[in-house]
Formats: C-alpha cells, structure tokens, sequence
C-alpha cells in the first residue's frame, strides 16, 4: 500500500510537471511560476491531490542540490575577480543592506532577531532564473545594466551558502545556538577544506579515467555519484545537502569536462527542480492568506520597495546612469528562487513561526508571478522617470538616419547574429550596400570597429527601421529565429513599404504558414534546409549527378515551401545540361494599362499553357492560391510558375491580352 502511494504520489508530481511545462513554453513564461502555480492548485491546502509530507519534501530537496550543483560549477574565481566591484562591492552591498533592514523592520514588528536574519535573507535573494531568462529574450547580457545584473546575482547565489548552514542552528535559544552555530561553521570550514583539498587532487585522475572508457553512461553515474556522495557526507557532517553540491560542483569546474557534465546533469536538474517549487507551492495556506491577506500585501509591497530603494541608491552610488540604475533595480526587486530554499530550510528546522512563514511565502510566490509583468514595462517605467533617456533614444535615432541617410536600394538585415553576418558577407561580396541593426551592444561595438554596416537599433521599433531608411531600401531580411518578434518587424515594413521584399528565417516549418500569412516573402527554415544540404552533400559524394540532385531538391523544397515550386536560373545552373521544360518562378506586375485589369482570375485564364499561379500579392499582403472570382486590379503582382515559353505566353495574355 505504501509503494502504491508513493508511485502515485511521483506519477501525479510528473504528470503535473508535464503539463505545466508544455503550457508556459506555449505562452512564453518560465516554467519556474508554473510549477509554483501548479503546486498551489494541486496542493493539501487547495485541491489536495497530492499530500504535504516528508517523504515529497525530501524527493524535492533534490531538487535543490542539483540547483547548487549547477552554481557550484558556474562558480569561477578568476570571473570574481574580473567582476569584483560589481559582485563583491555592488552584490555584496545590496545583500547587507537589504538583510540590515530587514532585521530593523523584524524588531519593529516584534520578531526576534534570528527571524530577522532569515527573512533578511530570504527577502535579499532575487531570480537568477527569471532575470537571466529576461535579459537573454532582450539580448541585454551584454548591456551595461545587464552586466550589474548578472554581477549582483552571482554574488547572491554564493551568499546562499552560509544562510544555508546557519539557518538549522537559529532555531536553538542561548548557549545552545552559539555552540551549534561555532560546530556547524568549523563543520563547513573543515569540510571546505577537505573536500577541496583531497578532491583537487582525485577529481581530475577520476574523470581522465572514466572518459577514456568511452562510456555516456559510466560518465552520467559517476557525476551522480560525486554530487550525491558529496551531499550525503556534508549531511552526515550535520551539513546541508546542498552545501556538498556545491564542493562538488566547483571541483568539477576546475577540470575540462565542466560543460559535458553541465550538458549531462541540466536534465536531472531541471526535473528534480521542477519538483521542488511544486513542492513550495503546496506548502502555500490559503487560509491562512486570506486571515492575513493585509500582512501579505505589506510584506509584498515592502519586500519590492525596500530592494528596489536600496539596488537604486547604491547603483547611482557606484558610479551607474540613471537609467541603467533604475534598470538594475527593476530586475532585482521580486523576490527569488533562493528566498524559498531559505524558507524550506527554516521550515524543516521550525526557525520561523508557521504564520510568519506562510505570510513570506505567499508574498514571494505572488511577487515572482508579477515579475515577468513588471519586466515587461521595464523600458516604459524607464522613459517615463528618466527624461535623458528620451535625448538618448533620439541621438541614437538620428545617428542611425544620418549614416543611412544616403544609401538607397540597400539592404537592411534586422539582427547581426551568425547568420546575419554571413549574409552581409555574402551582399558584400556583390557589392551590394546593406545596414544591419542588433539591439546588443557589445557586437555593434565590435563589428563597427571592424569597418561593417552595423548599428545599434531593435528593429521591432517602427522609429528605427524608419531611421534605417527602409522606405528607401530594396529588401527586409530577418536574420534570427523569433517568431513572435519577426511579425512584429513584417507588420511595421508593411505599414511603412507595402511592396519591400521580405525574407525570413525561422528554425523548422512549424511557424512558416504564421509568418506567410504575416506578410513575408520568403521563410527559411533552418531545420528543413540543414537536412536538405545533408542529403545534397550525401547525395554528391555517393555519385549522384549533380543535374539529378538540384532536381530532387528542388522537389523536395516545392513540397515545403509553397512559393519554391520552380526555381530562378541563375550562374549556379551554368554548363548543367536543363531541361528546358523545367518549370520556373516569374513575377508579373499588372500596370494601370494592363489587359487583366478589371477582369477576374478564371476570366483571364491564367492556367493556361500549363502555367500555376502560386500566389497574389496586393498592397503588400500575400495571398497563396487566390480564388477563381477575384478580380485583378493595377498594382497586383501575380506569382507565375511554369516553363519559359509558357510563362512568356501568359505574361503577354496578361498585360496585353
């Protein structure tokens, strides 16, 4: 009976797991707040399909050691001290005066000042999941609040080390809180010690050994085996599990298999993480929030309120623009995952009171499901506070217009990653004028000092593809695949030149019909096309002539994408032996005077001689396959497949009749 429950206890965590992730993925969120909400939904406090036990707290303490595993192998001293004004001095700063306020405001309320200290450290911790998510989707790592940021919550997740062993020992009172908290820290300090020291040395002949076995699984086991062997012998040393975590993920950080192990443990990692905020999740009362909804609020209210003030005040202090402070102080003012480690921590070990702990943990679950919202207006809250950074946007605005101020029928490619810079290889090499735009920083930097066409601009804003001088370019190329920021783009080029060329590239075919319907011209999937040069390659190395593999690619791409359904003779088909029958793509724009105008697609019969009409695009708007009754008007440019001389035919029956 035990086992049956146990199972369906791991089944139902799974299963919610499941269905959580799948949906935040669609809606774009992390999957940290779903679990969160999923655990308050499936929790003993709300629904009650799964129950708050000991045995489920443990699985998802597991959770938290391949949490601090992951940072114990991101931990990097040389990093430190690059970064050590930002992490020590900033870092260190913004969690000393945000634990010393805490505690300030603990005693006001009555609280003792062990609570004080926890709290303190619950409320200093920020996401470094959410946060990082962020300023990747914002291609803002690199920038110069991006880089605080990521300073600050370096310096946070090692500051979780010492909270964690001294958070069990808070709970005694007296003489006994002094001479357990004097063993537990010579505890750590001799465990540091050892396992740093023996483990330095044994680390590095272990993984030579095993990987020259060849062996994923002997590779998967053994890391396994490390990490838990080590939290298992912190905790027999009256430690934390994660304590042994982390020794053991900064001992593998000193050898070179960092990056497979981090490959191999990220999906044990993620699952067992998952587990763990579901599991805070079902802790959350919600009788108790509603008796103490006030206390919640205010603790919601002064939890962003003292961070943001304190993160605000000593960025201005350190030397930082007004916006970059106040960008900074955005991010780092929800609470965090850490905060609820802390919490697990102090609730195993009966440090904080029940209420006191319940009022903190709903104010730290609703305060990271608003942090995405809050992100969100980030550059809002910033023009509207900061007047200089309106001077600023207009400087880099007119920068932009004035450098492309005198180029015309250039191309403009919208995102400077790898693809975008191979493509610009490629225009130049045909000395065709192009001007790419990336939001990062940095690689404008970097390629305007190596002489390229590249400026600093989002090209999802309408003011900067206007400064590019899109009304005057010959083409749109959307290098990186984002789906959602791609129709962004398609829908501003179309407002500003309903008739520009626009290409787009996607990762598989998934989203191609979207961005069709959005308005591109032209949708690359990377995926299909990688296995079509696989096959191509494969196919020319075997014997294939080279006329029967353009053939069968060609096919293969008619069948994929609907506008590739015949090809462009170009210098690629020269001294091939054609076909001349082999069918071709014409456009044919219908002037004012044209003999369809006025007339209707069946009326003119388009489909004659063999000639497809693939697609329709007036005023800028594609249609695939328009019908029968639709009537052409001046403007209209109508997508024609077949071969030469019927492609001539209907070009003549359309424009002259």
């Amino acid at each position: 009976m035990h086992q049956s429950s146990t199972l369906a206890l791991v089944v139902m965590l799974l299963a919610t797991a499941v269905v959580t992730v799948v949906f935040f993925r669609r809606i774009h969120m992390p999957a940290i707040l779903g679990y969160l909400i999923a655990g308050v939904a499936i929790g003993p406090y709300a629904l009650g399909l799964v129950p708050d036990t000991d045995g489920t707290r443990y699985l998802a303490e597991f959770g938290v050691v391949f949490l601090m595993f992951s940072i114990g192998l991101e931990f990097s001293l040389p990093q430190l001290v690059a970064m050590r004004r930002t992490v020590v001095g900033l870092g260190g700063s913004m969690v000393a005066l945000t634990v010393a306020a805490t505690m300030l405001i603990s005693f006001a309320v009555g609280l003792n000042w062990q609570s004080g200290l926890i709290l303190g450290g619950v409320m200093a911790m920020s996401s470094t999941a959410i946060v990082s998510k962020f300023l990747v989707d914002q291609a803002q790592l690199h920038s110069a609040h991006g880089k605080q940021i990521i300073g600050v919550l370096l310096f946070q997740d090692l500051a979780i080390i010492p909270f964690i062993v001294l958070v069990p020992v808070l709970s005694l009172s007296g003489d006994a809180m002094a001479s357990a908290l004097g063993l537990a820290l010579l505890k750590a300090s001799l465990a540091l010690a050892l396992i740093l020291f023996f483990g330095q040395r044994l680390m590095r002949p272990l993984f030579h050994l095993v990987a020259s076995q060849k062996s994923s699984e002997l590779f998967v086991l053994t890391v396994l085996l490390v990490t838990l062997g080590l939290s298992w012998a912190t905790e027999l040393a009256g430690l934390s599990l994660a304590l042994g975590a982390f020794l053991a993920g900064m001992l593998i950080a000193e050898t070179e298999y960092r990056y497979q192990v981090e490959d191999d443990i990220k999906p044990f990692r993620d699952v067992l993480l998952g587990l763990f905020f579901i599991t805070i999740g079902m802790q959350l009362n919600f009788a108790a929030l509603w008796d103490n909804l006030a206390y919640v609020l205010l603790v919601l209210i002064a939890l962003s309120a003292i961070k943001f003030v304190i993160v605000l005040a000593l960025c201005l202090a350190f030397k930082n623009e007004r916006a970059t402070s106040l960008r900074v102080a955005i991010a780092l003012a929800p609470a965090g995952e850490f905060g609820f480690v802390l919490l697990s921590v102090a609730g195993k070990s009966a440090a904080l009171e029940t209420t006191v702990l319940q009022v903190v943990l709903a104010a730290c679950i609703i305060s990271m499901l608003l942090s995405p919202i809050i992100f969100k207006y980030t550059e809002r809250i910033v023009l509207w506070f900061v007047a200089s950074e309106w001077e600023l946007r207009a400087v880099q605005l007119q920068q932009l217009a004035v450098q492309s101020m005198l180029r015309k029928n250039h191309v403009i490619i919208a995102g400077y990653g790898r693809s975008g810079q191979s493509l610009a290889r490629f225009l130049e090499r045909e000395n065709i004028a192009y001007t790419a735009l990336d939001p990062d920083p940095m690689r404008v930097k970097q390629a305007s000092a190596a002489g390229e066409s590249v400026m600093f601009g989002d090209a999802s804003k309408r003011e900067v593809l206007t400064a590019a001088g899109i009304a005057r370019a010959s083409a749109l190329v959307v290098s990186f695949a984002d789906t959602a920021a791609a129709k962004k783009i398609i829908a501003h080029a179309r407002e500003l030149k309903p008739d520009l060329p626009i290409v787009v590239r996607t990762f598989d075919d998934s989203d191609v019909e979207q961005l069709r319907q959005a308005g591109a011209d032209e949708i690359v999937a990377e995926v299909v096309e990688g296995s079509l040069m696989l096959a191509t390659q494969t196919m020319l190395l075997l014997g294939v002539p080279l006329n029967r593999v353009l053939a069968k690619l060609r096919g293969v791409r008619s069948e994929r994408y609907e506008l590739m359904r015949g090809f462009f003779p170009g210098t690629t088909d020269e001294g091939e032996a054609l076909d001349p029958d082999q069918p071709r793509l014409q456009s044919v724009m219908l002037d004012p005077g044209a003999a369809a105008v006025g007339k209707t697609i069946d009326t003119v019969d388009v489909g004659a001689d063999g000639v497809l009409l693939l697609a329709l695009r007036r005023g800028g708007v594609r249609q695939m396959e328009p019908a029968p009754e639709t009537r052409l008007q001046a403007g209209d440019v109508l997508i024609l497949n077949g071969s030469p001389e019927a492609l001539a035919r209907a070009e003549i029956r359309l424009l002259q009749g």
